[in-house]
């Protein structure tokens, strides 16, 4: 069984817990770190500075595409930002915890 983070970035902290308790309470994610942050990014030829909230959502490979669907429902951005990032070592008391964690 392959573990992932999936990474997404909001406008607003009280969005991202919104996000975060979410993925949690439904079991599809065992842990979601909020970090702020700043971005710089090209949207619509312009370049733009906000502060965002970086979401950084341990899960299940597997559970990708519902992370993703509820995500995306939640969002307020017209094109959030969805990455898959592969865990290529684990320890084995924290897969267990993913594992008992998520559905």
């Amino acid at each position: 069984m392959s573990m992932v983070v999936i990474q997404t970035t909001c406008g607003s902290k009280e969005e991202a817990k919104n996000i975060a308790y979410t993925l949690i309470s439904k079991k599809l994610a065992a842990c979601v770190q909020l970090k702020d942050i700043e971005s710089i990014y090209s949207w619509k030829n312009e370049i733009c500075c906000d502060n965002e909230t970086l979401l950084i959502i341990k899960t299940k490979k597997e559970l990708f595409s519902k992370v993703q669907s509820k995500i995306l429902e939640l969002h307020s951005y017209d094109v959030p930002e969805i990455i898959e990032i592969d865990i290529s070592n684990i320890s084995e008391d924290y897969l267990k915890f993913i594992k008992e964690n998520t559905i």
